[in-house]
C-alpha cells in the first residue's frame, strides 16, 4: 500500500498540472495603490511547433472538376425561377425550391441533366490525362502563372 501526497495549496504545481520547473510567477509591481497585484502563470517551455511547410503552390493549369448533375440542372431552373418569381431575390429561397423541385423529379427527367454532366466528366478526364502526361515530362513549369501582371 502506498502513501499519498498531501493535498497541496491553490498555488501549488500540482493544481496547474506541471510542475514547478515549468511555471514561473510574475508578480505585476504597481504603479499606483489602484493596481492591484496579479499573479500570471506562464510555462518556461516554447510550444512545440510543427516543421515550416513549403507553401503549397496553386497549379493555374490543372483542369478544374466539372460540376454534377444538379449544377447544371440548377443553372436551368435559377433561370425560370427568377422569370416566374421576380420578387424572389435570396439565392438560399431559389435553393430550397430547387433541390425540392430535384428531390421530386423522375429519373427520366433528370437525364438530360447526367448526360451533361458526363460530357463534361470525360472532357475532364482527358484534360486531366493530359495535364498529367505534361507534368512528368516536364512540360508545364510549376513557376508558371496565367497571371496577366507577371512580367
Amino acid at each position: 500500500m502506498t502513501k499519498k501526497a498531501p493535498k497541496s495549496g491553490p498555488l501549488s504545481p500540482s493544481c496547474s498540472g506541471g510542475s514547478s520547473r515549468n511555471l514561473e510567477v510574475a508578480v505585476k509591481s504597481s504603479e499606483g495603490a489602484r493596481r492591484s497585484t496579479r499573479l500570471r502563470l506562464q510555462p518556461l517551455r516554447k510550444p512545440k511547433t510543427s516543421p515550416k511547410k513549403k507553401p503549397v503552390k496553386v497549379r493555374s493549369k490543372m483542369p478544374k472538376k466539372p460540376p454534377t448533375a444538379f449544377f447544371f440542372f440548377l443553372e436551368d431552373f435559377r433561370k425560370q425561377y427568377q422569370e416566374e418569381n421576380p420578387e424572389v431575390k435570396s439565392m438560399r429561397e431559389i435553393g430550397k425550391t430547387c433541390g425540392e423541385k430535384w428531390k421530386t423529379m423522375t429519373y427520366e427527367e433528370k437525364v438530360k441533366y447526367y448526360d451533361i454532366a458526363t460530357e463534361k466528366r470525360e472532357e475532364f478526364h482527358r484534360a486531366m490525362t493530359e495535364y498529367t502526361k505534361r507534368m512528368e515530362s516536364g512540360g508545364y513549369d510549376e513557376s508558371e502563372t496565367d497571371s496577366e501582371y507577371s512580367e
